[in-house]
């Protein structure tokens, strides 16, 4: 078995204790209330797990859209928004929305996502190199936010001639931020090449005052054992580890809790569901999204993106696989799942790298935005974006 590192004290965040110190990464389209579910019941209801993107013009103007996106389960606790702005003042109202109508117990803000459509208008991992800027965002929060703790996500910063992620963490801890998560890849690499863990603990160093967050390239719950045990983080945020595997979070308790081996593993915390058990969890991800949705064909359609997830490794042919993805009913998801070999152990291997893995080598920004760290006057109103998830 591999050897335990020594188990983090306990997180806290504001009020609420993380124990064991694992958080579910915001995902747009994937962390929604029926995925956060499977996640905590694999849990048993520990960790945190947080919504997907939340963009604070949506919130304030009350999109359709966003306003489902943060419905919570009402066994959900601590409810946990992340917040996507650019301009303080609407990040501010989103903030006190929050906290008005008590919408959620704690906050999260986006400083981490490198996808072009909001980079190139000056947000998610392109704000921090704007100290200023940032500093602003993060003052309007926790000044708005009462009692409710603010984290934030960031990335290391913009590519390797631009780093931001320290004179970042300093700001945040002079702000009156709670925890900071960081993903150790800057924009320019999105998800390709290998997370940089000693970023990680370079970050814990500088920031002391705070916990700290470890996220990238966590496949397996003795990843993230070696993560604190490497880095001295305070937890660990997963993401792309646990798309089609929601189990994973059980995997991570039993690490973070010593309670055993998962699934008979001989090297570490691993469940091996069957075939048979997958197909279990996929059916009623569906029936929840549809469910969540009030609409069945929609939830089995928005399942769709799942499918190759859940059955990485798995001997399933192409044309099973095509037909998979292009159901609308759960009879048809039924059928089509009862023809499977529902018999086949977990696939050697199907435990390692899922989702995105591809870099890109360039991040597509303002004009003149890397001129200046200290001038801000390059962002506009169209940075904050009207519509929630990206």
């Amino acid at each position: 078995m591999t050897t335990l590192a020594p188990s983090p004290s306990m997180l806290t965040i504001g009020p609420h204790a993380v124990q064991p110190p694992v958080v579910l990464a915001p995902m747009a389209g994937i962390t929604n209330a029926p995925f956060r579910t499977l996640c905590r019941e694999f849990s048993g209801g520990k960790g945190l797990f947080v919504s997907e993107m939340i963009t604070t013009r949506a919130l304030v103007e009350r999109n359709e859209k966003t306003m489902q996106l943060i419905h919570f389960d009402e066994t959900e606790t601590p409810r946990s928004i992340q917040l996507y702005g650019v301009d303080p003042v609407t990040v501010g109202k989103a903030v006190r929305m929050i906290v008005d109508e008590e919408l959620a117990d704690h906050i999260d803000l986006n400083f981490g996502c490198p996808v072009p459509k909001v980079t190139r208008k000056g947000g998610g991992s392109a704000l921090p190199y704007k100290r200023p800027l940032l500093r602003a965002i993060l003052n309007e929060a926790v000044s708005n936010a009462g009692a409710l703790p603010v984290t934030m996500k960031m990335r290391k910063g913009i590519d390797d001639d631009h780093l931001t992620f320290l004179d970042a963490g300093r700001i945040a801890v002079d702000e009156g931020v709670t925890a900071i998560a960081l993903h150790g890849r800057t924009a320019a690499q999105h998800y390709g090449g290998t997370a940089d863990w000693d970023a990680i603990a370079r970050l814990k160093e500088h920031v002391p005052e705070i916990p700290v967050l470890g996220n990238g390239d966590i496949w397996s719950a003795d990843d993230a054992l070696r993560m604190v045990r490497e880095t001295g983080c305070d937890g660990v945020v997963v993401g792309r580890g646990c798309l089609g595997r929601p189990w994973l979070f059980g995997d991570l308790v039993a690490a973070f809790e010593g309670t055993g081996t998962r699934g008979g593993a001989p090297d570490g915390y691993r469940a091996t569901p069957t075939l048979k058990e997958v197909a279990v969890i996929m059916r009623r991800h569906a029936e929840l999204l549809g469910e969540w949705i009030g609409d069945e064909a929609r939830g089995v359609i928005d399942f769709r993106k799942h499918v190759a997830w859940y059955l990485k490794g798995f001997a399933v042919g192409s044309e099973m696989r095509k037909k998979l993805a292009i159901t609308s009913s759960l009879a048809e998801l039924d059928e089509l799942l009862g023809e499977l070999d529902l018999d086949q152990a977990w696939p050697v291997g199907a435990d390692g790298p899922r989702g995105r893995t591809s870099g890109n080598d360039r991040v597509v920004l303002p004009d003149g935005w890397l001129k200046d760290p200290y001038d801000c006057a390059g962002i506009s109103a169209e940075a904050e974006l009207d519509t929630s998830g990206g």
